[in-house]
């Protein structure tokens, strides 16, 4: 019973050390809080999509067309019926993919192409900043556009032509933090007791370079989401019949926005409170990991 009750008592500490911990980062960063909160709704209503919403996204309901909100369906229904709380709740699902799967992608073959060059140097330095100079020349939408439509709309092409132009951005930041840590101290004494040079770019490089990833990476998720729904919206990104924000916009936005303005208003505030989100808590990240922004 004595080191069960001790065990307890060590649990309950690390309990209330971490939820101070969450208490003293929300007193410190109130706006990046409120982030987080808008962030964790979007990923639970992501993976509770199916316990949350009472009709299926992809049934269609004649009697219930342009079905005005609260009523039956909570935020109404769309021309054809079908429930606009559970395409957005879905919808949600799809633009978490995205976004994890092109922020994941983007950061791995920038931290791949950006450490290479920025350790070994020469040639190869020579070569990725000027294939990365052209690529940043593009706005990253006018890539995706590109691609997309040279790869045809479908969930995995999109991923693909969000992730791609997202390289060059992950690369600089990586090559640049490479350059400053390849001449230090460190790296030196590495050297100096035989290590090669591919185990200290891994092991003592790379790790020194996540902190900007990191914020990065935050900033990038939140421009994922909006290129992903404006490809959907001029028809280049999520096909039919899944519920896609961008698209939904894009089937009402003409036709509808005057006689039914919920199939607008709803999609677009959700895709603003995401992405307000997102810069909210990229903010708060890039603050506490750097501490020349604190204050």
């Amino acid at each position: 019973m004595t080191a069960y009750s001790a065990e307890l008592n060590r649990a309950g500490a690390n309990a209330v050390g971490f939820f101070g911990r969450l208490r003293f980062l929300a007193r410190s960063y109130p706006l990046g809080a409120i982030g987080a909160v808008i962030m964790v709704v979007f990923v639970l209503s992501a993976i509770f999509a199916g316990v949350i919403t009472r009709f299926d996204p992809l049934s269609t309901d004649a009697r219930m067309s342009l079905a005005k909100p609260f009523g039956v369906h909570v935020l109404g229904a769309d021309f054809m019926g079908r429930d606009v709380f559970s395409r957005l709740v879905y919808g949600a699902r799809i633009s978490l993919a995205v976004a994890i799967s092109t922020t994941a992608i983007g950061s791995v073959l920038g931290v791949a192409i950006g450490l290479t060059a920025g350790y070994l140097g020469g040639w190869m330095d020579l070569v990725t900043q000027r294939v990365t100079d052209i690529m940043q020349a593009l706005p990253l939408l006018v890539l995706a556009l590109v691609m997309s439509a040279a790869l045809g709309p479908s969930l995995r092409t999109t991923i693909i032509a969000i992730a791609i132009p997202l390289v060059p951005y992950s690369a600089r930041v990586i090559r640049s933090n490479t350059l400053a840590l390849r001449e230090s101290a460190m790296v030196e004494a590495a050297k100096a007791v035989g290590m090669s040079e591919w185990r200290i770019a891994i092991r003592h490089v790379l790790p020194n370079t996540i902190a900007p990833l990191i914020v990065l990476a935050t900033a990038q998720f939140g421009s994922t989401i909006l290129t992903e729904a404006s490809l959907s919206f001029l028809g280049l990104g999520i096909p039919e019949p899944y519920p896609s924000w961008g698209r939904m916009l894009s089937e009402s936005a003409a036709e509808y926005i005057r006689t039914a303005p919920w199939l607008v208003i709803f999609p677009g505030v959700v895709i603003s409170l995401v992405v307000f989100g997102t810069n909210l808590l990229g903010d708060a990240i890039r603050d506490a990991l750097d501490p020349r922004q604190r204050g």
